[in-house]
């Protein structure tokens, strides 16, 4: 059979729209089913218990089961490929974070590209560090501490939770824009690493204020500064690295990302719900607990960031010539 010309222009157009549709009115009835959020940590930490915070409410808002799975390993990076090869349907995200930039670097034979294929939907908040030092460290301030560093290359030790992680970079960042020489010393997690801190085996570290300000507040550390690019609430009187080095920033966030080429409307669905979280009281004192401050930022936003940061921490990774243990 042979149609006219413009009847077959006609079918032809209406055979692209279809599928279009189709696909529009799929994401519009997103979640349909159970949605996994993998946390590429073990339970308990930061990053679980914001993915179980984040799960609950998207669970309560879009009326559908979204699931936490913990799948530790290899700094994150475990989790986040086998996230980023799932369907790009929504129904598996991830939790990224500041150290998901760093593993970039850090890492040679990474099965994925970050940049390339994290669909970003939505940052929820980001936590500050405090350069501190034990008491016996002479330095009250950190121009002092930068005099009495240079005075003693390669004699200072400065712990970390391990190679590669938010807390070292910080501090490998610190030793860059500072010019100065410290020993890294990585333990396994920021916990044993306060407490070499405490226990005087290191001098220095650059430490999560939530971990580390009762030990501030008790006089057993001291502060000299808070790494984020503006002094925060429960440390006021604290100056930040940038009032002393102008352009020094650094802290840990979290956010979730899915597969590349999912829908525009689920990511911009999810993103809507997290920002309306990050507005609720309830969550943003939850947040507080955690020592963080709620960060919303639309998807292009939350993708920049994520840009930012990998092209950041490559600079300062190469820097320091850190490998993966």
């Amino acid at each position: 059979m042979r149609f006219p010309r413009r009847t077959f222009l006609h079918l032809a157009a209406g055979a692209t729209t279809l599928p279009a549709l189709s696909r529009v009115a799929w994401s519009q009835s997103w979640p349909s089913r159970q949605v996994r959020l993998v946390v590429p940590f073990s339970p308990g930490g930061t990053t679980d218990i914001v993915a179980r915070l984040m799960g609950q409410w998207l669970s309560e808002r879009l009326h559908q089961s979204f699931v936490v799975e913990n799948r530790p390993g290899a700094n994150g990076s475990i989790a986040t490929e086998v996230v980023l090869r799932a369907p790009a349907d929504g129904n598996m995200l991830v939790m990224v974070n500041a150290g998901s930039t760093i593993n970039t670097t850090l890492y040679d034979n990474l099965n994925f590209d970050l940049i390339r294929d994290v669909a970003p939907i939505a940052s929820i908040m980001r936590v500050p560090y405090a350069m501190v030092v034990n008491p016996s460290v002479p330095a009250k301030t950190v121009p002092e501490f930068i005099a009495y560093a240079k005075a003693n290359p390669g004699k200072i030790n400065m712990a970390s939770g391990a190679i590669g992680s938010p807390t070292h970079v910080a501090g490998e960042l610190f030793k860059m824009m500072a010019g100065v020489d410290m020993l890294s010393v990585p333990y396994r997690g920021d916990g044993p690493a306060l407490v070499a801190l405490l226990g005087g085996q290191v001098q220095v570290m650059f430490a999560p204020v939530p971990a580390s300000i009762a030990y501030i507040q008790a006089g057993k550390l001291r502060a000299l500064a808070v790494t984020s690019a503006t002094r925060v609430n429960v440390l006021p009187d604290l100056p930040t690295l940038a009032e002393f080095m102008p352009g020094y920033e650094a802290s840990s966030w979290q956010g979730i990302g899915a597969p590349r080429n999912t829908p525009a409307e689920i990511v911009d669905k999810l993103n809507k719900e997290i920002n309306t979280a990050l507005d609720d009281p309830t969550i943003n004192e939850r947040l507080a607990d955690l020592g963080g401050a709620p960060m919303a930022m639309t998807p292009a936003a939350f993708g920049k960031l994520i840009a930012d940061e990998t092209e950041k921490w490559a600079k300062v990774v190469k820097f320091s010539g850190a490998k993966p243990e």
